[in-house]
């Protein structure tokens, strides 16, 4: 994207091919412009974060006005690695509250059975390895089969799983959510189907004085993820979304 990049890419290997440029010479350019591409949007997210400060003498952002952001900030194009962010944002805002941790999230682009995870977040208490809780994203409908294969992966784990929680973006199913529901006396864990929105709401309204935590933790994962997963368009967003919210 766009696809004029391969064929540029075509070019530049057959000019080597043709000896018409020494090839350590298109490695060399090749490195100066990624480094002149990372620096500038370096300089360009620092900015933003600039402009952010300005605003720190401002009433705190009410927990609606969190919600607006993040529901802007979902409906933004390749936004699909987002859910997993908000939710471990929430866990990273209130985990010594509660006592219960996120672990290390996988790459976005890291299929479960490569990984050997439950699923994108997984919880465990504090000073306990045990996963307590997993989380598994969908950005379309949760549908039966997606809680069959996450019932063949808690058949297999040694954990004792308390809850099994799909996060969707989509329409849930009355049915499907029926059917997950009716698997506890049968499993002894919990199926859940979630909105991500209806999730974020409940948890800032829940833990009001933590909203601003929440809020700076999921700017930080926002912006510690690598640009193929989350793009540069995508953090510069955010931090614009903030600075609107906060400059009122």
């Amino acid at each position: 994207r766009p696809k004029e990049v391969y064929q540029y890419a075509l070019d530049l290997l057959n000019l080597v091919y043709e000896e018409a440029i020494s090839p350590t010479i298109l490695l060399k350019e090749i490195y100066r412009q990624l480094i002149f591409v990372r620096d500038q949007n370096e300089r360009r997210i620092g900015e933003l974060i600039a402009a952010l400060k300005t605003t720190k003498g401002a009433q705190p952002l009410s927990s609606e006005q969190i919600i607006t952001i993040i529901q802007q900030h979902l409906i933004s194009a390749n936004a699909s690695r987002l859910p997993t962010l908000i939710v471990d944002a929430a866990y990273s805002a209130v985990g010594e509250k509660i006592g219960e941790y996120a672990r290390p999230l996988n790459a976005h682009n890291a299929a479960d059975s490569q990984t050997g995870a439950f699923g994108d977040i997984e919880i465990t208490l504090c000073n306990d390895e045990n996963i307590i809780t997993c989380y598994e994203m969908k950005d379309k409908r949760v549908t039966t089969y997606d809680i069959d294969l996450a019932l063949q992966k808690v058949a297999k784990s040694k954990n004792s799983l308390d809850n099994y929680i799909f996060i969707t973006t989509d329409v849930i199913d009355p049915l499907v959510e029926e059917y997950a529901r009716n698997l506890y006396n049968e499993t002894g864990v919990e199926f859940a189907i979630l909105d991500c929105i209806g999730f974020i709401r409940h948890f800032l309204h829940f833990f009001h004085r933590s909203r601003t935590q929440f809020l700076e933790a999921y700017q930080d994962k926002v912006l510690a993820e690598p640009n193929s997963s989350v793009g540069q368009p995508l953090k510069e967003v955010f931090l614009a979304l903030r600075a609107a919210a906060e400059a009122g």
